[in-house]
């Protein structure tokens, strides 16, 4: 077993990297540029807990010498071997429970197995992210008191001057806690939002809709972007705002839907529907439309309504081109908007939905086997004769044959013996048992 022994009390020097580093020579020379001695754990009598600071700083530029070579993550409890590397020492024991006896860096074997407790180390990265944290806390503190001035402008000034407080308010509460507690403590909430209605500016809305996307709402506030004019104008900004804007607006009206007294109808209109489906064919941004869209088609108007603008088949043309995550969402907006007769008959109308959703069983999970399914069952009911060769020749039934075989739920292999069942009609028993060799499935 390794054994430990203290470094004793602090020094000028400390090993890293197999070398002995002078901490004076390095200050100099900038690598700790900043740090000062003195008592690093405590700032207006909070104790300092390394961890915290860690966690809470997530920094992205740390000095290497912090970082532990195994995890690659700041050293929380630096420990030394006899090569001169240093390791964070739940890291080097793990090293160790695995059977290696050797330098994780070098290699090398190890001649003493004793690790050596580095406090110089640890007394530099204390130092070093006390003074990162305490700089955070002051920019926060002096944000609150940012974000308030900036409230106290806005009642007053328009124009260009308007967008500018409001640009500059949006990056404080982006940035900063406390900037966001003070927006919301000092009734910055509803004071931002009275600028959405039917006269907003492009500016001032896209300001608008990136700050409220960072506060916590509350329900009065929430009810509050609930009225009509202003959800017309969050709906104009997802149709004509930037990429950003229209991401923001999506997460906003996300927002307001998680209220139980949310009206589907805000959202069941010809504008949203059709900014939506533009978001959906931007590839860099189609996995927030796709989310919204899955919300809004829990009202039977909205599903009509996507049916109508011919969500169905361009949904079905970007299957192919999706990842997981966004296939799986488009299945469950097209298995909803199969639940009406329009959406069943645009399915059943669109060449690519019985070979794209074919491809999709046991493809990619069991969600998305049960929504294709679900959609295939659709399909073929509305035109058994003419949709059950198309799929057999897709090679469904094959594919129906693994679904009963897996270990799925006995809710799916139930729909899959169904829609075999369904598929059989339109054969003789010796050719349809033809159709299904497995060997089709793995095209």
């Amino acid at each position: 077993m390794p054994m430990f022994k203290e470094d004793g009390i602090l020094g000028i020097e400390v090993r890293l990297d197999g070398c002995i580093l002078d901490v004076d020579r390095e200050v100099k020379d900038g690598i700790f540029s900043g740090i000062v001695a003195g008592n690093c754990n405590y700032v207006g009598g909070e104790k300092l807990d390394l961890k915290k600071m860690i966690e809470e700083l997530n920094l992205v530029e740390v000095p290497s010498v912090f970082i532990c070579p195994i995890s690659l993550e700041p050293m929380q409890d630096p420990v030394t071997l006899c090569t001169g590397q240093t390791y964070e020492q739940s890291n080097i024991l793990k090293w160790f429970s695995l059977g290696h006896y050797t330098c994780p860096t070098t290699m090398q074997e190890l001649w003493d197995d004793t690790l050596t407790s580095n406090k110089t180390l640890l007394h530099l990265i204390h130092v070093w992210f006390s003074q990162k944290y305490v700089q955070m806390r002051k920019r926060s503190e002096d944000a609150y008191g940012r974000a308030s001035e900036l409230l106290g402008s806005l009642k007053s000034v328009k124009g260009q001057s308007r967008i500018m407080a409001l640009k500059e308010l949006r990056g404080v509460v982006a940035r900063y806690c406390l900037g966001r507690k003070a927006v919301v403590e000092e009734g910055g909430v509803a004071l931002v939002s009275s600028f959405l209605g039917p006269f907003t500016s492009y500016g001032v809305g896209c300001e608008v809709v990136s700050i409220l996307v960072n506060l916590d709402l509350d329900c009065e506030s929430k009810r509050e972007l609930m009225q009509p004019a202003k959800m017309s104008s969050i709906v104009d900004l997802l149709n004509e705002g930037s990429v950003e804007t229209k991401v923001n607006c999506v997460k906003l009206i996300e927002t307001l839907m998680e209220e139980s007294d949310f009206r589907a109808q805000i959202v069941s209109s010809h504008s949203l529907l059709a900014a939506l489906m533009r978001l959906v064919r931007d590839k860099r941004h189609r996995f927030p439309g796709l989310r919204l869209l899955k919300l809004v088609c829990t009202s039977e108007k909205a599903r009509v309504l996507t049916v109508s603008i011919g969500a169905i088949p361009q949904l079905v043309e970007l299957i192919p081109a999706l990842n997981p995550e966004s296939v799986e969402l488009a299945l469950f907006v097209l298995d909803t908007l199969s639940s009406v007769p329009e959406g069943r008959q645009a399915l059943k109308d669109c060449s690519g939905t019985i070979p794209n959703v074919v491809k999709l069983l046991m493809r990619v999970s069991e969600n998305c086997t049960e929504y294709a399914l679900s959609i295939l069952w659709c399909v073929c009911k509305v035109s058994p004769e003419e949709c059950s060769p198309v799929a057999v020749e897709a090679g469904l039934a094959a594919k129906l044959l693994l679904v009963i075989q897996s270990g799925c739920s006995p809710a799916l292999k139930q729909r899959a013996s169904e829609l075999l069942k369904l598929c059989s009609l339109n054969y003789s028993d010796t050719i349809f048992i033809s159709k299904c060799k497995l060997t089709r499935t793995m095209r």
